[in-house]
């Protein structure tokens, strides 16, 4: 994690203090059953929940030594609790530990992410909204095509952050599962009413089968559900990175007062938000191949996940947490140019109207393949005049094409209102709940 791309609530889940904190309330849970079952006194649970505590340094100091965390992490809390100590993970494994805490942080990370999608969402609808009606070119490949508007090009991104949303929700669900079965997951050393008791207070729900790991499916699952969401980012990151170039500038990021775009060029407005967050979405992404590869664990259980998990996690998460939040704020704050849009729709001379003056033509009686040639021969006409002649004024001297279409008929061609008339319609269906 780097300070400069993480929020404080996000990276706060997996520092040191708050990982023990959760595996201290498993194993308090946990001990507070077996007191309930008469496995250990009683007394056990009261200290450990009264007097349970640790010490990150000790517990780092410790584990140089014994080169093992949990033990290390027991040994702290048993200089706490004293004597009743003893009773403390009774019957269970590293794992049941490691395992349950990692479903914690998993959710509560998930909370934070969902919240920011919605963010993200909030803003797309309201900017949505605002330039429903707002023309612009439509392109693919890069080259004019026809018109939408510029709420439309926005909706499509907010439905895909929709997707996403309902995605994590449920990649939260996935990942909400605790294991507390003992050694290879066979409970014969504990009780399963204890996994159900400490699933129910955290929330959550038991593992069906834990080889004495959760299944890494489950995390595969999230992390690559993390993927898709930066690859929505990066989406809409590329979008106004193209728009905000010198020879487009339809859009452009907000550029404060005081802000500098250059170290030696004085003019320059650079799109460095979007560019970060581009590069955000490869450091999200780059964690699930790891997570693929960890599904494959020896028998019940290796630890050749675990050094991935404390990598990808606290990156993974802390990333898409920043990239989300301040994508929300991009998107509130985007600069929009209504006027450039509309000069740079007509920059083409009518192009755009080609396919209604070919399907006009077809309308009146003439071959599609004939509408065509007779479209695009003026169309190319176009192109090499560079902007000296539009297709209104070649359709208008062709006489293949005023012997079938009159004035009237031209000038429904070359009508925006057609390619507006269904927006609200898909608009409304987009921004649906």
């Amino acid at each position: 994690m780097i300070d400069r791309y993480s929020r404080p609530q996000m990276a706060g889940i997996f520092e040191d203090e708050n990982k023990y904190k959760i595996w201290l309330e498993v194993e308090t849970l946990a001990l507070e059953k077996m007191a309930d079952l008469g496995i250990v006194p009683k007394s056990a649970a009261i200290a450990l929940r009264e007097k349970g505590n640790f010490d990150v340094a000790r517990i780092n100091e410790i584990e140089a030594e014994v080169k093992h965390d949990v033990i290390a992490f027991l040994t702290s809390v048993a200089e706490y609790v004293g004597e009743e100590s003893r009773y403390v993970h009774q019957g269970m494994t590293s794992s049941d530990v490691l395992d349950s805490s990692f479903a914690v942080m998993l959710t509560q990370a998930a909370d934070l992410i969902i919240e920011d999608i919605e963010k993200v969402m909030s803003a797309l609808k309201k900017r949505t909204l605002e330039h429903k009606d707002t023309l612009c070119i439509g392109r693919s490949h890069g080259i004019h095509a026809e018109p939408t508007t510029f709420g439309l090009k926005l909706a499509g991104h907010y439905a895909a952050f929709k997707r996403a949303r309902d995605r994590m929700i449920a990649a939260k669900e996935e990942i909400s599962t605790i294991t507390i079965s003992g050694a290879v997951g066979t409970f014969a050393t504990i009780d399963p009413s204890i996994e159900a008791y400490v699933a129910e207070k955290l929330g959550l729900r038991v593992e069906d089968i834990a080889t004495q790991v959760i299944p890494r499916d489950r995390h595969a699952m999230f992390f690559a559900t993390l993927g898709v969401v930066a690859s929505s980012i990066e989406n809409l990151a590329i979008e106004i990175r193209h728009l905000q170039r010198t020879e487009v500038r339809e859009a452009e990021e907000f550029f404060s007062e005081k802000q500098k775009g250059s170290s030696a060029m004085p003019h320059k407005r650079n799109p460095i938000s979007s560019e970060n967050l581009t590069g955000q979405a490869r450091i999200i992404r780059a964690g699930v191949i790891p997570a693929l590869e960890n599904v494959a664990l020896w028998h019940e259980r290796d630890i050749s996940h675990s050094s991935v998990e404390r990598t990808i996690l606290p990156d993974a998460l802390v990333s898409a947490d920043y990239a989300l939040n301040r994508l929300a704020g991009l998107i509130e704050n985007l600069l929009i140019y209504p006027d450039t849009m509309m000069d740079n729709l007509e920059k083409t001379g009518g192009l755009v109207f080609s396919q209604r003056a070919m399907l006009a033509l077809t309308q009146a009686g003439i071959m599609r393949e004939d509408a065509y040639r007779i479209v695009q021969r003026s169309a190319m006409e176009v192109w090499k005049s560079k902007g000296a002649l539009t297709l209104r004024e070649l359709l208008e001297k062709d006489e293949d094409v005023t012997s079938k279409l009159d004035k009237a008929s031209l000038d429904n061609i070359f009508d925006y209102s057609a390619y507006t008339k269904n927006i609200s319609y898909i608009i409304d269906r987009a921004l649906a709940d």
